[in-house]
């Protein structure tokens, strides 16, 4: 008997179940690619693997829908990994340990990855229900979309027929999403010049933050601790001389980062620790309402690193201290829209440099490049070199769409009431399929999941009920 067993709907927990016993992250979704196509070879549908790993599944139309428009049905299957720091399971070997509270479905210790995988579930439900009324399908399912969107980009659309994309990576229930933004990656270099020093080597670790998407939740005025970092680290120079030594924090690039951690040598490491005491309980009351608890810590330790030179750590802790981040701007169009941001994602060291990450989102592309310039600007200003290793288009709104039109009928006909629609600061491959297919009608839905890319994150099972219902209706009549 399996976890999700005795779950309704049946058929997607069960698939969903079997996704999550694979190991699944971001370049690591060889396990998945090859059940996808063991599920199609064991019915007899026709399908394509590409040289990435992305996987493409057609089922031809149920009887008297042979003249219907051919439908996408889209997801991916890798999963943002994040755990635990007590978290000891080995996810690029493992599968997760997930469970059942209530009307929620978790993961012990990691990141569930509902995101995406209830919605290569759901589709995966589609094409093994021989009982369904829809037209031609193409399920499509790509790799790697946590990280750059890199499976989309690869993939070759030049054999897909379909009019109309269901994308099933949506994060909220009873919401259209008709466009999202684009998003823009920028990678800053401080070269760093070593000599000694003769302090009193510490770790200074800033953590206990609540993280987040960097789409989803960058409104939601949460911390982000490679930025309290570069504050704590200033608080310090204040208070004694020092002298960075290494800097860390963050893993992804579209996730909050939750702690950050530093190896400095102090002239007067009680002087320190005073100043990290105080700033700890400053930004508990700063962040009160949207975090459940700030740490600042600094205690002795040992490192074989040797002290970067003065000018070198004053130049990396200005960068962290000022560098942008967060919300930019907000639309002026619609209400409670982020258009523009951007998450300073990861700062890494290494011998000779301090490496930082940023992810940026715009629905507007000229803001994109503006905020781009920004962190370049800064970047050079200190003496580093930045460069832009990848940029996509935000997904425009199409006012014309006959898919929302038929799937507008279905959701009332399944939830009594009108969908909202909406734009979204998170990024969809719905941007890339629509620049590829320039015609293609697209909407993204799913069912409610929260705290997404955290060990936190829920994947509620009344909701996807409701989901697969409104899907199987809109199927029915798509004709």
């Amino acid at each position: 008997m399996g976890v999700l067993s005795g779950l309704e709907p049946k058929a997607v927990f069960e698939f969903f179940e079997d996704l999550c016993a694979l190991p699944h992250g971001t370049h690591q979704t060889g396990p998945v690619s090859d059940y996808l196509v063991d599920f199609a070879r064991r019915r007899g549908l026709r399908y394509r693997r590409d040289e990435v790993n992305n996987v493409v599944i057609w089922k031809d139309a149920a009887p008297g829908y042979e003249d219907a428009p051919t439908l996408m049905l889209q997801g991916h299957m890798d999963m943002l990994v994040e755990k635990e720091h007590s978290c000891a399971r080995d996810t690029e070997q493992q599968g997760l340990e997930i469970f059942v509270a209530g009307d929620e479905i978790g993961a012990h210790g990691t990141t569930l990855g509902a995101d995406d995988c209830i919605g290569v579930a759901m589709a995966l439900a589609v094409l093994d229900d021989d009982h369904l009324r829809h037209g031609p399908l193409e399920c499509v399912f790509t790799v790697d979309e946590e990280m750059g969107m890199q499976g989309v980009r690869a993939l070759d659309v030049s054999d897909l027929k379909a009019k109309y994309m269901i994308n099933l990576d949506s994060l909220e229930e009873r919401v259209f999403t008709v466009s999202c933004a684009g998003s823009t990656r920028v990678v800053s270099t401080l070269p760093v010049r070593r000599e000694p020093f003769d302090g009193r080597v510490c770790a200074l670790m800033v953590d206990g933050l609540v993280g987040g998407h960097s789409g989803e939740d960058i409104h939601r005025g949460r911390a982000n601790a490679n930025r309290l970092m570069g504050r704590a680290l200033t608080a310090l120079m204040e208070k004694t001389e020092l002298r960075l030594l290494t800097v860390s924090g963050g893993a992804k690039d579209n996730t909050i980062p939750r702690d950050a951690a530093a190896l400095i040598s102090v002239k007067d490491p009680e002087a320190a620790k005073a100043a990290a005491k105080e700033l700890a309980a400053t930004l508990e009351n700063e962040y009160r309402a949207a975090e459940n608890r700030i740490r600042v810590r600094l205690f002795p330790t040992r490192s074989h690193f040797m002290p970067m030179d003065e000018e070198s750590t004053r130049r990396a802790a200005a960068f962290l201290f000022c560098a942008p981040n967060g919300v930019q701007m907000m639309s002026a169009e619609v209400p409670g829209l982020v258009q523009t941001s951007l998450n300073y994602a990861m700062v890494y060291t290494e011998d000779d440099r301090v490496v930082s990450r940023f992810m940026i989102r715009s629905s507007i592309n000229s803001q994109a490049e503006d905020t781009a310039r920004r962190v370049m600007a800064l970047t050079r200003a200190l003496g580093g070199e930045a460069t832009v290793p990848s940029s996509y288009s935000a997904w425009q709104y199409r006012p014309d769409s006959h898919l929302r039109e038929v799937m507008t009928d279905a959701f009332m006909t399944v939830y009594g009431m009108e969908p909202r629609i909406a734009a979204q600061h998170a990024s969809l491959e719905c941007g890339i399929f629509s620049g590829k297919i320039p015609e293609l009608d697209c909407i993204s839905i799913g069912p409610d999941v929260v705290n997404v890319h955290t060990p936190r994150e829920r994947l509620r099972i009344a909701s996807t009920w409701r989901t697969w219902a409104f899907l199987r209706e809109t199927l029915r009549r798509l004709k």
